[in-house]
């Protein structure tokens, strides 16, 4: 199953990311390598959010990612949301 976690953030998101980036990156990286993250980024003009792409059996990975982002813990994400999401057409099948 995939589940998308939608991050809504602070006005200026981007300059006030900067000392909380290396810490956020380690974790998304971390989430990769397990295989339970696939895609990740920031939303551009505006720069107001950001969507990851999980792969799980269950929403709580995608929750458990959030719990630990430094973004959501420092308070740079202002509400953030799991959304299980319905594939239709993925890449190699």
């Amino acid at each position: 199953m995939y589940f998308l976690l939608l991050y809504d953030a602070l006005d200026q998101f981007t300059d006030r990311r900067t000392p909380y980036r290396d810490a956020h990156l380690a974790l998304a990286r971390a989430a990769n390598e397990r295989g339970e993250l696939l895609l990740a980024g920031a939303f551009a003009e505006p720069a107001d959010g950001a969507a990851l792409v999980f792969k799980a059996d269950d929403r709580s990975v995608a929750e458990r990612f959030a719990a630990s982002d430094p973004y959501v813990k420092e308070g740079l994400v202002r509400h953030w949301t799991v959304r299980k999401w319905t594939v239709v057409i993925e890449a190699g099948s």
